[in-house]
């Protein structure tokens, strides 16, 4: 896949997910105004998050990235990858119906571990009987990330791009008859999410259909393929776990402030929107592109891959962390504060926001660096790397909550987010050609950051002149879109004259035609 092909991979998948994640903000804009940060919501948010936790733990971590190069390496040597496939499905599916029945007995421990300050209170009944209803969701959203991981090989990404819009539609679709019939909306959000995830499974399955690889589910059995995968996925497996309890260890800090939980999913939300449209393309992009390259011995196309995508990854991250922490408050005044969203919890959610926005050039090149890795079929050293984040993610969340509070949580996880760059950075300093940084990307990271910088100073001088419109109620959506266009303007403006990047490119990506190559 040449660069400009890579790229525009990038952006079809970033562009998706950006779709996705807007009608995620409008679904998260309608709970915040009807259910605020009170009990209910941070139910839901608790019970959501488990079967996402597991999702990430099993499908899109560990699994995914141990399929997706031996299905290429499969369908390169013209060997029946599709069997294979169907396997791994089914020993799969097998292995997450036991642990969905499972789940609904052991429900109870399973929200005491993720959120142990609700075990006083009418939170902890909701989210239980919300846990057992989502819970299902697993089974349906892994066989949709096999199939995921099928059509991205093929270059098909934007079937699996688009599914989480199906539910963000559906979320908003619920939202919109519980208020109109007048359903409970806890309830109703709960029962949403299995019916998202047969829908998103429905979704993929009739995408891989139509280019031809049909996904059957058969009785389960142990291959030499199957192995060879557990092999390689047992310690993405562990890495995806550790993962997961970094994430346990921010909700259990916010468990015990009231609304620190909806807080701290509200600051997610906007801070994963840069790293949905940016990292999540990369990560889908530049594995199975990486792992061709290198079973074929093209170091310098590897190369021109990993800094390609590190450039793209660079070039939007920065500055939007830069935005994330200049104008946190007025996105979330503008966002969020209405009804029963007060401005006390528009301030705690934009603290978080800010710190979020910190580590999130470190969330994006984790997704760039991973996949060097993976591609090698190495999946030891990310593990170990995983681990030490964790003592860094423990040691500071546990020893900042005496001082910051709930802010310990986003502190930690920045915080890890960039050990884990450095410590996958020197890892890949061994690994040849692939992992050196080109003339282009040296040449033009200094200039990125020095536009970012440009763009922050703009606007933190724009949000002070525009602080009176930005708190009236019927000029605060004029003036947050004012100052997102400076902000955009001020950043490709100076980008463009101090070499940054050139327009005529993202203009090449777009038609698809390769722009001519220069430092």
């Amino acid at each position: 896949m040449k660069p400009v092909r890579l790229i525009s991979g990038f952006l079809t998948v970033g562009g998706w997910t950006l779709a996705s994640r807007c009608l995620g903000f409008a679904r998260d804009i309608v709970m915040a105004s009807t259910l605020g940060a009170g009990p209910v919501a941070e139910a839901f948010l608790i019970a959501f998050a488990l079967p996402n936790m597991f999702r990430r733990f099993f499908a899109e971590g560990a699994l995914n990235m141990a399929f997706v190069p031996l299905f290429a390496k499969k369908l390169a040597a013209g060997e029946d990858a599709m069997l294979f496939a169907r396997d791994a499905a089914s020993a799969l599916a097998t292995l997450l119906l036991v642990l969905c029945l499972l789940a609904q007995v052991v429900m109870p421990w399973l929200v005491y571990a993720m959120a142990s300050g609700f075990s006083c209170d009418e939170r902890f009944t909701l989210a239980v009987a919300y846990g057992r209803i989502a819970f299902p969701y697993i089974l349906f959203i892994s066989l949709a990330a096999i199939l995921s991981g099928i059509l991205n090989t093929l270059g098909r990404f934007a079937a699996a791009a688009a599914a989480p819009v199906v539910l963000n539609v559906l979320f908003l679709g619920a939202v919109g008859l519980a208020l109109r019939l007048g359903w409970p909306l806890g309830d109703t959000l709960a029962w949403t999410v299995p019916v998202a995830g047969v829908a998103q499974m429905a979704l993929l399955w009739f995408a891989a259909r139509q280019a031809g690889y049909t996904l059957w589910l058969r009785r389960p059995r142990i291959t030499p393929d199957l192995r060879r995968l557990a092999w390689i996925a047992g310690p993405a497996l562990l890495a995806g776990g550790v993962s997961q309890v970094n994430l346990l260890v921010g909700r259990q800090i916010a468990s015990f402030y009231d609304g620190a939980v909806a807080w701290l999913s509200y600051a997610d939300r906007l801070y994963q929107l840069p790293l949905g449209v940016v990292g999540i393309a990369i990560g889908v992009v530049l594995l199975p592109d990486l792992a061709r390259r290198l079973r074929a011995g093209d170091e310098d196309g590897g190369q021109a891959s990993l800094n390609r995508a590190g450039e793209f990854a660079l070039a939007l991250t920065i500055p939007a962390a830069t935005a994330l922490a200049v104008i946190a408050l007025p996105l979330i005044q503008t966002l969020f504060q209405r009804g029963a969203f007060s401005a006390h919890d528009a301030q705690a959610t934009a603290l978080a926001l800010a710190i979020y926005g910190l580590g999130l050039p470190a969330f994006v090149l984790h997704k760039v660096l991973q996949p060097l890795f993976y591609a090698r079929e190495d999946t030891n050293r990310p593990f170990h790397y995983a681990l030490i984040c964790l003592g860094v993610n423990l040691g500071l969340a546990v020893g900042l909550m005496p001082v910051a509070g709930f802010l310990a949580a986003p502190i930690a996880m920045s915080g890890a987010a960039w050990v884990m760059v450095i410590l996958l950075w020197c890892g890949s300093r061994r690994m040849g050609n692939a992992a050196q940084i080109d003339a282009r990307l040296g040449h033009r990271l200094p200039r990125i950051l020095a536009a970012s910088a440009v763009m922050g100073a703009a606007l933190a001088i724009a949000a002070a002149l525009l602080a009176p419109a930005l708190a009236d109620q019927g000029w605060r959506y004029g003036a947050l879109f004012a100052l997102v266009g400076l902000g955009l303007g001020s950043y490709f403006g100076t980008g463009t004259l101090l070499g940054a990047f050139r327009l005529a490119e993202f203009r090449a990506v777009v038609s698809r035609k390769g722009p001519k190559t220069s430092a």
